[in-house]
C-alpha cells in the first residue's frame, strides 16, 4: 500500500470559512474537554489521602474506569443528543479529535513527548474527514460533507491509479487549504545499497559537508525577514488585545513565519535532490536534534531546521529517486580518522583534521562525513573499494530501472 499526501489550495466562500471556523473551535473545546478528564481521573489517583491541596481536591470513585479512546467516543455520542453545537459539526470529524488525544497519551506514555496540554484560542488548526470518495472532486471543485461545494486548485494532478480516501482541511495564515490523502495498492521493493557513497556531517558552521568534499554553507532564514518582523511585533506591542487591528497585525506576523518556513523547505528540498543526483548511497549521523535545539545555539539550530531535513526532507527525497537512505551511530566520528581509523582528540575550536599516524590534513567537518560514509558501508556489508568499482547486488535492478517498475505498477 502506497500513500501520498497532495495539499491544494481552497477558496471556501464567506458563510463557508465561517462554518469552517466553528467546526474548529467546537473541536478545540471537543480535545480539551477529553485532555481534561484524562487529567482528572489520572489527579485523582496520585493524590496522597493525607496531604491534599489548600485549594480544592477532585475525587473521582475508585469504581470508575479509566476514560480511554473507546470509553469518550461513546460518551461523545450520548453528548451529542444534548449539544446542538456537536450536531453541527460532522460525526467522523469529532470522533478524529478523539484520536488526536489517544495519540497525544500514547506519546506521552512512551516519553517521545510531555504531558497533552490544553489548546487555547485559535490553536486548532485543522480538521479530518477520515473516509471520504473518490467522486468528491468534481473539476475545479471539492465536494465536503457538511460544507458543500469549495473551490480548489490543482496545480497539479492527481496520479493515476491513486484513489482518494481522506481529506484534511487546514487553515493557515495564507488561507485554507486541502490535504488529499491519496492510496495505491501497490508494493513498492526496498532499495538496495548500490551505487556511490555518501556521508554527511551536519552542523552550524556549515549546513552540511560531503565525504566528497563538498561543504554548504549554513543559510540563515530568519535573518533576511527579521528586520521585518521585529518591526511588526514592535507596532502590535502598541494594540490592545483584541481588537480589531491587533488580529490584522497577528495576520500579517504569522505569514512572515509562514513564508520563512516555504522559503526553508524550498531550499532544503532543493539541496536533497542535489545531494541524490550525485549519489546512490546516503548515509547521515542519528542525532537527536530536540536536545541540540535547546542549548544555547538553539534559535541557530530551529532557523537551520537540521531535523527537518535529516528526519523528513531527505528520506522522502532518497526513497523517491531511489537512493538507498540510513543512518549511523553518531559517537566519536570527529574524533576518528576516516584514512586510518585512530582516534585524533580535537576540541570544537579546532576545525582543521590532522592525523598524527598517517598525516592526513583535511577539513574537520568532510572527514567526519567519511568517517560516517566508512561506518554506513560496514553497516550494509559494503566497501568503499566495491562501491567504487560499481558493484552491484545480485537480482537487484538498476536505479533507473527499479524507479521505472516502481511508477508503473501504481499506474496499473
Amino acid at each position: 500500500m502506497l500513500v501520498l499526501t497532495y495539499s491544494y489550495r481552497i477558496y471556501p466562500d464567506l458563510e463557508q470559512e465561517l462554518q469552517m471556523l466553528n467546526w474548529l473551535e467546537t473541536c478545540r473545546q471537543v480535545y480539551n474537554y477529553a485532555v481534561g478528564e484524562r487529567k482528572d481521573w489520572i489527579d485523582s489517583r496520585k493524590c496522597s489521602v493525607n496531604a491534599c491541596t489548600l485549594q480544592k481536591e477532585y475525587i473521582i470513585p475508585a469504581d470508575t474506569p479509566y476514560p480511554n479512546y473507546y470509553r469518550q467516543k461513546k460518551a461523545l455520542t450520548e453528548a451529542k443528543k444534548t449539544n446542538p453545537e456537536l450536531k453541527a459539526v460532522h460525526s467522523q470529524v469529532l470522533q478524529d479529535v478523539m484520536g488526536r488525544v489517544d495519540a497525544a497519551f500514547v506519546a506521552f506514555h512512551q516519553k517521545r513527548t510531555g504531558f497533552p496540554r490544553f489548546k487555547k484560542f485559535g490553536r486548532m488548526r485543522s480538521f479530518l474527514f477520515p473516509q471520504i470518495k473518490g467522486e468528491a472532486i468534481d473539476g475545479n471543485s471539492i465536494k465536503l460533507p457538511k460544507i458543500g461545494q469549495v473551490p480548489i486548485n490543482l496545480h497539479r494532478p492527481i496520479p493515476e491509479g491513486f484513489a482518494l480516501k481522506a481529506v484534511r482541511v487546514v487553515r493557515k495564515h495564507s488561507g485554507w487549504y486541502a490535504m488529499l490523502i491519496l492510496k495505491a495498492d501497490v508494493d513498492v521493493p526496498d532499495i538496495p545499497p548500490e551505487g556511490h557513497a555518501l556521508g554527511l556531517d551536519v552542523g552550524l558552521e556549515y549546513f552540511l559537508s560531503t565525504s566528497d568534499g563538498e561543504q554548504v554553507s549554513r543559510p540563515r532564514f530568519f535573518n533576511k525577514l527579521h528586520r521585518k518582523l521585529k518591526s511588526l511585533q514592535r507596532r502590535l506591542k502598541g494594540k490592545q488585545k483584541g481588537s480589531k487591528n491587533w488580529l490584522k497585525l497577528i495576520e500579517r506576523i504569522g505569514r512572515v513565519h509562514e513564508n520563512i518556513a516555504n522559503y526553508r523547505l524550498d531550499w532544503q528540498f532543493k539541496l536533497a535532490h542535489h545531494l541524490c543526483d550525485r549519489a546512490g548511497i546516503i548515509f547521515v549521523e542519528d542525532l537527536d536534534f530536540r536536545t541540540l535545539a535547546k542549548g544555547f545555539l538553539g534559535q541557530q539550530m530551529v532557523d537551520a531546521g537540521l531535523g527537518q531535513f535529516v528526519n523528513i526532507v531527505l528520506p522522502w527525497v532518497c526513497w523517491k529517486r531511489g537512493v538507498y537512505y540510513s543512518k549511523v551511530n553518531p559517537r566519536g566520528t570527529s574524533q576518528e580518522c576516516p584514512e586510518c581509523g585512530a582516534q585524533v582528540r580535537k576540541e570544537l575550536k579546532d576545525r582543521i583534521h590532522h592525523c598524527g599516524e598517517c598525516g592526513s590534513i583535511k577539513p574537520r567537518d568532510v572527514a567526519s562525513a567519511q568517517v560516517i560514509r566508512n561506518r554506513g558501508l560496514s553497516v550494509v556489508g559494503l566497501t568503499a573499494d566495491e562501491i567504487a568499482c560499481g558493484r552491484v547486488l545480485s537480482g537487484a535492478l538498476p536505479r533507473q530501472d527499479r524507479t521505472k517498475q516502481v511508477v508503473a505498477g501504481a499506474i496499473r
